[in-house]
């Protein structure tokens, strides 16, 4: 048996009839179920007056999240409207990075079968290393930022963000403006989808070669990159979700 080096494509495990349960989505789950603790934890905490640790922990997590999201949107109304959104996004891809880096999760397989030839197949691989689940934060993202756009400003002035007259000022320049601004919009799936996808498969290859290469003390500090990298990716999606949520909530 071998081990081959990560797929672009996530492994399917095994079928319930025609779905398909695969190594990706085992770890989607897992995060899930961790958010699921963190927030029953912060449940059990009863608000006390007089906050303890675990307690004042969680406070200041949501109040630097809220902060932020506060600060990008600059409208505090806003801000309480969109921050459980943004603040479980983050929470998501955050959670996901880092339980996909955890050392020996690529050592927990099964066997299966690679180009032909009998391997073994990682039971749990990262989330975000999967192109389908990042395309779909992506879709969540822009969607719902159009969706915002629309019932916030309105349908047509929205609308002529993209669709203006060649007759109506500023005339074919502001007609090539909307292509311009159609382009973008599309540009910006495949932007967020691979930007994501692409930084965490990345780590998850550079830490099997150097596993394979030099083991148990040179992968250490890459481990601690990934940890940085798996932060600034979630933090970078939630940020970017927050400045297009602004865009669409201001007029052309």
């Amino acid at each position: 048996m071998t081990i081959p080096a990560p797929s672009i494509a996530s492994e399917t495990l095994f079928s319930i009839g025609t779905f398909e349960i695969r190594n990706t989505m085992l770890m989607a789950w897992a995060a899930m179920t961790v958010i699921t603790v963190i927030a029953l934890a912060a449940r059990a905490t009863r608000y006390k007056l007089v906050p303890g640790r675990l307690q004042a922990f969680f406070e200041y997590g949501v109040e630097t999240l809220f902060d932020f999201t506060d600060s990008v949107l600059g409208d505090r109304k806003a801000a309480r409207f969109f921050f459980p959104f943004i603040a479980t996004l983050f929470l998501f891809i955050l959670i996901a990075n880092w339980l996909g880096i955890i050392p020996g999760l690529a050592t927990i397989t099964i066997e299966g079968v690679h180009n032909g030839h009998p391997v073994e197949i990682p039971v749990i691989r990262s989330m975000n290393a999967d192109v389908n689940m990042t395309l779909v934060f992506a879709l969540m993202a822009i969607i719902g930022a159009q969706v915002t756009g629309l019932l916030t400003i309105g349908i047509l002035p929205h609308l002529r963000k993209y669709l203006i007259a060649p007759w109506e000022p500023p005339y074919a320049i502001g007609t090539m403006i909307g292509v311009l601004e159609i382009v973008s919009e599309l540009s910006r799936v495949l932007s967020f989808t691979f930007r994501l996808f692409g930084n965490i498969f990345a780590g998850e290859v550079l830490l099997v070669v150097i596993s394979f290469l030099v083991p148990y003390v040179l992968p250490i500090p890459f481990y601690g990159l990934e940890v940085f990298v798996g932060f600034v990716q979630a933090l970078v999606f939630a940020m970017l979700s927050l400045v297009f949520l602004k865009m669409a909530m201001t007029s052309h």
